[in-house]
This record gives structure tokens, C-alpha cells and sequence, in this order.
């Protein structure tokens, strides 16, 4: 059986990556920390046996910048769609249609996830009962799909909302496709995130994530500190 495990990522840019984080980060450390955040997951991916890892970037013109940081086994696709959902569901189709049986795409910021989960993941495909199998952020969204068959209607929904894992399990059933949960996991989108890495990361000295670790110390802001207001009229 041949399975494709994808990762989805735009070339970090100053000013436009990670620009929750913009307060209390400058620009620049939003955008060296996605770097670390997004090398470290391409290293976490190497980790799962019996995969053909792919990372499907955009814009158009990153693909030297992603190669030049990919580890030699990645194959390189670009992103095509309007928006995120289209964007999985295509990267997803383009893989199930080069012949792989299985396709799980992930997020690009999720440094320290268990290889386990991205195992557990294409054992839920092995399933004769699971269609689809998702893995649930904290935030309500997920940080993995994977399918054995495109179904557009899984991503013909409102993207990068507190629902759209609940709606995505709504759209499966409607779809008569059975799905299965990985174990919660957290992706780093905001400050309230990197602190609940930094802890993570100090808590484990043995967990995965070295850039995002050597990395973190650098950041001015520290656990247990306020943050500022995002009271805009202030």
C-alpha cells in the first residue's frame, strides 16, 4: 500500500507570516520562529516509516526556497485553490490520483506532534469502517485529515473558525463517510500557543522540535507575563 503524508506551507515572509503573533513579536521573530516551526515539522514527517513524505508550498515562485530546506526524501508540489479548503482538497486529489491508496495532509506548525499520531493516522485508513480520519485542535479546527478517496464536500466549509472540525464531521456524515479521531493535539498560531510550546519544550528536554527550542529563548516574551491588550480602540 502506498501512502502519502503532506505537509501544507507558504514561504515565510515578514509582515505576513504568523501575524497573530504581531504584537508582542516583531515581524522578523514571527517569521524566524515559523521557519523553526515549519523545519522542525519537515523533520518530524522523516520519523514515520513507509511514507512518501510531500510538501505542497506556495506562492508558485517558493520552490527553491523549499527544496533548499526540505530533507532529500520530500517530493515538492505547489498549492493550487481560491482558498485553504481548496488547497487540501487539491493537494489530497493530486496524490490519490498519483496512485498513492492513502493521503494525510498536516499542518506546518505543530513541531512537537507525536509520530505516533501521524501512524495512528494511516492505521485508522487500513480500516475497512474509516473513510476519513481527523486530528483535533484544541483551537476547534484539526491538524491533520486524511482520506482513501477525494470528497470535495469535506472542505466546502467556512476555514480557520472554532468550527471547522465539528463541521467537517458534519459534512463527512451527510457525505456517508465514517470517520475517525486521532488523540487532541495544539498548533502555534498564537502568543497564548508559543507559551504552551515554550512549556512543553522545558517540561521534555527530550521532545522532538530542536530549531523551535534553540529558538524560544531569543523571543522577548516571557511566560507568566500579561499579555497586551487587543482592544484595538486602545
Amino acid at each position: 500500500m502506498r501512502r502519502a503524508l503532506i505537509v501544507v506551507a507558504k514561504r515565510p515572509v515578514n509582515g505576513q507570516t504568523k501575524t497573530r503573533l504581531t504584537p508582542p513579536f516583531t515581524p522578523h521573530q514571527a517569521t524566524a520562529l515559523y521557519e523553526c516551526l515549519l523545519r522542525d515539522t519537515l523533520e518530524l514527517m522523516t520519523q514515520v516509516e513507509g511514507v512518501q513524505p510531500i510538501l505542497a508550498y506556495a506562492p508558485e515562485d517558493a520552490a527553491p526556497y523549499f527544496r533548499s530546506i526540505c530533507p532529500a526524501a520530500f517530493e515538492l508540489c505547489p498549492q493550487c485553490g481560491a482558498d485553504l479548503g481548496a488547497r487540501l482538497h487539491n493537494a489530497l486529489t493530486h496524490a490519490l490520483a498519483q496512485g498513492y491508496r492513502q493521503a494525510v495532509i498536516m499542518d506546518s506548525d505543530s513541531p512537537t506532534l507525536p509520530p505516533a499520531y501521524l501512524r495512528q493516522a494511516f492505521a485508522h485508513l487500513d480500516e475497512a469502517g474509516t473513510d476519513v480520519v481527523l486530528g483535533p485542535c484544541d483551537d476547534g479546527g484539526y491538524y491533520l485529515i486524511g482520506l482513501k478517496e477525494p470528497c470535495a464536500a469535506l472542505f466546502d466549509i467556512t476555514m480557520s473558525t472554532p468550527t471547522v472540525l465539528q463541521q467537517t464531521l458534519a459534512a463527512a456524515d451527510a457525505a456517508s463517510r465514517r470517520a475517525a479521531l486521532l488523540p487532541t493535539w495544539y498548533d502555534v498560531d498564537t502568543v497564548e500557543e508559543v507559551e504552551r510550546l515554550r512549556a512543553e519544550l522545558a517540561a521534555d528536554p527530550a521532545a522532538f522540535a530542536p530549531r523551535s527550542r534553540a529558538m524560544l529563548p531569543s523571543l522577548s516574551w516571557s511566560a507568566g507575563v500579561p499579555l497586551p491588550s487587543r482592544n484595538k480602540t486602545e
